[in-house]
């Protein structure tokens, strides 16, 4: 753990106030601080006051002047203030063991971390949560804490997580849902472990202690699984069952409690043949994270979109790279866009050689892929690619390929498009004289 702070905001109410680079932060009003969490909760009120230490160990107390809310701006060696948290599982379905060789190396590793729940949205399984960490999030009340359930039945939830003390965790979801603590969660479908009667037991322990919405998604299964369990993909009829299923309890759940709670993912629609729900089925898509509603978001958006482009402008015409599954929804966009305002462009589906072609998401294409894949075909003036397909804030893929890479290879801008169906629109209408080479549309 370090609290040494590294750097102070420009203009922030710390650096006003008079603090140091170099020394370290022991405690806000009173309060002792070990890491972020306590950074950000008690850093949240007006003009707290600050016990400082230099580094020669001389302490000092400060007041901040600033407003409820406001961040103190001070910078430390790691977000956490601290090492993340390694998960202690040894998931039967994880997918970082299924990765291929030769990914970043940040790839590999398996955080389980509650305040990366908190903050960064991470789905975490409570397995190495300490009771002083478990009492902590009840008495700061930290809202929400996304769980990765996937079994409520004690022995199927250790089985399941490779992990002789996973059901220790299930007394914490209880805890937590009974002081107010808001979870959502998340339950990887196993075909033949936590399926048909495991998966309604689970999802009535998870409503009656209080969740507030649950996804429920299709194990993702690469060719990387050498002396790994047998895991077998969702079928087409077991994708069936599994929506009726939901589908039926969710519906219980919506008379009683005002809301469904449980949605299973886009992939389980895709996989059964069935239609998407229609926008007010996902209730303000709470589960969009997990891949819930995430067509039908896109769809929406675009149409909307659609109905405010000029037809006036001429764009220059397109090739849209994108997964296996996704490829007709967007392919009907571009037609329905091609329709209205005689837009140029075509859908490729990009076949998942590097994980396997059982993975056929967009979210998990690599550069090299495409650029086989595409090198074969006429593309028109410019590629498309998704915005997930990247790391978060930079223009990378899974397997290090850059996007200017890409465009070098395909001899073509690519584009990336941002995540909703307005930019989708505004991307697929972009004059030829306003394209950013290699830049965000």
């Amino acid at each position: 753990m370090s609290t040494v702070i590294t750097s102070i905001d420009r203009r922030s109410p710390a650096e006003r106030a008079g603090v140091r680079t170099g020394e370290k932060l022991i405690s806000i009003g009173g309060h002792p601080v070990e890491d972020v969490l306590d950074y950000r909760f008690f850093g949240y009120d007006g003009d707290p006051e600050l016990v400082l230490e230099s580094p020669a160990g001389h302490r000092r107390t400060l007041r901040v002047p600033k407003e409820e809310g406001d961040d103190l701006g001070l910078n430390f060696d790691t977000y956490l203030m601290d090492e993340p948290r390694p998960c202690s599982n040894f998931c039967l379905f994880c997918f970082v063991d299924q990765m291929a060789p030769g990914c970043r190396e940040t790839l590999y590793f398996k955080d389980d971390d509650a305040r990366l729940s908190f903050l960064m949205g991470n789905y975490i399984t409570l397995t190495n949560l300490s009771d002083r960490e478990a009492q902590r999030i009840i008495d700061l009340r930290i809202s929400p804490i996304n769980v990765s359930v996937h079994a409520t039945d004690p022995k199927l939830r250790c089985t399941l997580l490779g992990n002789k003390r996973a059901d220790k965790s299930l007394e914490l979801m209880r805890r937590f849902g009974q002081a107010g603590i808001v979870m959502n969660g998340q339950i990887v479908l196993c075909p033949g472990f936590n399926d048909g009667a495991q998966l309604q037991r689970t999802m009535e322990d998870m409503a009656a202690w209080g969740f507030a919405s649950c996804s429920i998604v299709p194990v993702g299964l690469t060719k990387y699984r050498q002396g790994l369990a047998k895991l077998r993909p969702v079928d087409r009829e077991e994708a069936a069952a599994v929506i009726d299923q939901v589908e039926a309890f969710a519906g219980k759940c919506l008379e009683q409690y005002g809301s469904r709670m449980f949605f299973c993912s886009d992939e389980f629609y895709i996989r059964a043949g069935r239609d998407l729900p229609e926008e007010e089925y996902y209730e303000g898509y709470v589960q969009l994270e997990n891949g819930v509603g995430m067509l039908r978001s896109l769809i929406t958006e675009f149409e909307s979109g659609l109905r405010l482009e000029d037809e006036a402008v001429k764009a220059a015409p397109f090739t849209i790279a994108t997964g296996v599954s996704a490829r007709p929804f967007l392919q009907n966009l571009v037609d329905q866009a091609a329709a209205k305002l005689g837009v140029r462009g075509q859908v490729v589906a990009i076949v998942n050689d590097f994980f396997g072609h059982t993975i056929d998401v967009a979210g998990l294409l690599t550069g090299q892929d495409i650029s086989a894949q595409l090198q074969k075909r006429p593309l028109g003036d410019r590629v498309l690619i998704p915005l997930h397909m990247l790391r978060h804030g930079e223009t990378v893929f899974l397997d290090d390929y850059t996007v200017e890479r890409l465009s070098q290879e395909l001899g073509r801008p690519v584009q990336v498009v941002g995540l909703d169906g307005f930019d989708l629109a505004d991307a697929l209408f972009a004059p030829a004289e306003s394209r950013q080479d290699n830049g965000r549309s």
